[in-house]
Formats: C-alpha cells, structure tokens, sequence
C-alpha cells in the first residue's frame, strides 16, 4: 500500500520507519521541511513537502501524526476526500476524522518515542479504531505487521489508556528528573537508581502496583517525611507533600496528624 505521513515528529519518525518495510511511504508533510527531509532521508523513496495542497491524492493510506490539538487544522486544510486517514492520537476522537472522511480510523502505539531512541515496534502494544468493520481489519492486519500485540479500542477506552500512560510514563519520568537534580545535589548520578527502579517495576508486574507501595508514605512515618520536605525547595516539599498525602489516602493512613 502507498502510504503518505502527514507530520515528521517522534511518532511519525518510528512509525514510518517500520511500515515502510512492509508497504511504500510516498510522502511525509511537515510544516518545516527540513523535517520532512530528515524522515524522508530514513526511508526507501518517499518525497518530502511543507505544503499541505502539494498531498498526493491518490494514496491508500494518510497517517496524520502531529500535535493533538493541530490534528483538525491539517484535516480542515485537506481539499480531497479520498483514502483512508486515520491519526496516531492517543485522546483525539475518530470523530475528528469522520466528519470528513468516509473512510477512516486511528492506530495508537502505546510507548514513549523519540526520534533518535531506538525501540523495537514489534513489542510495542497498538490499539486500532476503525469507522467500520472493513476499516478495523485492514488497520488491525497494518498493525500486526508491526507488533505482535494489537488491541481494539474505541475512542473512549483510548483516551483512559492516554492517561494511565501519562501517569505511568510521563509522570514518573518527572519525577525522576526531580530525583536525578536531588541526587546531583549529593554528588551522585542517576544511575546508582536503577537497581532500585528495576527491581520496582519488576515487582508492580508481578504482584501488582497497589501490594509493591513501600516508602514513609505507606508507613505513615511523619517524622521522615518532614525531614525529607525540610531538604527540600518549597516547589519540591509541595510535590512531595501531595504525593505522600496520595499515598496515605489509598492505604486509609490519617495523614491529618501533625
């Protein structure tokens, strides 16, 4: 199938790369074209473009993978109806597409991606949307020729996937961050967590989040915790606060005490 990526970015950069083992991407907008270039130079023979009236009509396929809230601007923009598009948006709803376009549906990778970190795709759990039964076993068949993992989602059950993975994913790596400056503070580099972030993941997926918490929160060790705030700036002591009031909260622990 002739394949046309509609943005250049992180998603895009890993997406196009795997389909364009199995089918021919043609073509890849992006609004900067020396991001287009990039992508297209990563690809068998596919053109590049900066102009949206310059989308070839006549492909099978159109991947509109940019920001969220540009996904509506590039369709509004499209003059033609042919195809089948569908976005990589992980809490945009089909109906963005739908209203234009007959044919249409959604293929989400659930992973953190970015351009120049390698990830194996055939790992990667996709969840496929489709305007109707046609459309959702072609996506679905694209998808496994990706990943060995491939789910179906409507546009509800994709938006609470995006949050989860915002919590999991997103928010943890801040606070990594916010760990990795605190450490620098102390003369030491992150690395020195990783056996203790290995051994916590591995321990959330066999016994499951709720049953591996451990820390003061989960203790209720108040006298630790105001230790651990009085290091702290007032921006970290308020995020520490709030998590560990979190924490109690889920384990019924008073965290009114003084």
């Amino acid at each position: 199938m002739r394949v046309v990526f509609i943005g250049a970015g992180n998603v895009a950069t890993h997406l196009a790369q795997s389909i364009d083992q199995t089918h021919d991407v043609v073509q890849v907008y992006s609004r900067h074209i020396q991001n287009a270039f990039a992508l297209t130079n990563l690809l068998k023979q596919a053109a590049a473009t900066d102009n949206l009236q310059e989308i070839f009509p006549n492909a099978d396929i159109y991947i509109v993978s940019v920001k969220d809230d540009v996904i509506s601007q590039i369709v509004n923009e499209i003059n033609f109806t042919s195809g089948l598009w569908v976005h990589t948006s992980g809490s945009v709803s089909i109906d963005v597409l739908s209203a234009k376009f007959e044919r249409c549906g959604v293929v989400y990778p659930l992973q953190t991606l970015s351009r120049n970190v390698d990830v194996n795709m055939s790992e990667v759990p996709f969840f496929i949307e489709g305007i109707d039964e046609d459309t959702e076993k072609l996506l679905v068949e694209v998808a496994k020729s990706l990943s060995e993992t491939v789910y179906i989602a409507n546009s509800l059950q994709r938006s609470k996937l995006h949050v989860a993975a915002v919590f999991g994913c997103n928010f943890v790596n801040y606070l990594w961050a916010q760990a990795d400056e605190i450490l620098k503070t102390a003369g030491y580099n992150f690395e020195i967590l990783l056996p203790l972030i290995k051994v916590t993941l591995d321990k959330a997926y066999k016994v499951s989040p709720i049953e591996g918490q451990t820390g003061p929160a989960r203790r209720g060790d108040f006298r630790i915790m105001q230790f651990h705030e009085e290091m702290l700036s007032n921006d970290d002591a308020k995020l520490y606060r709030i998590l560990s009031q979190g924490i109690m909260k889920k384990y019924n622990i008073d965290y009114e005490q003084d």
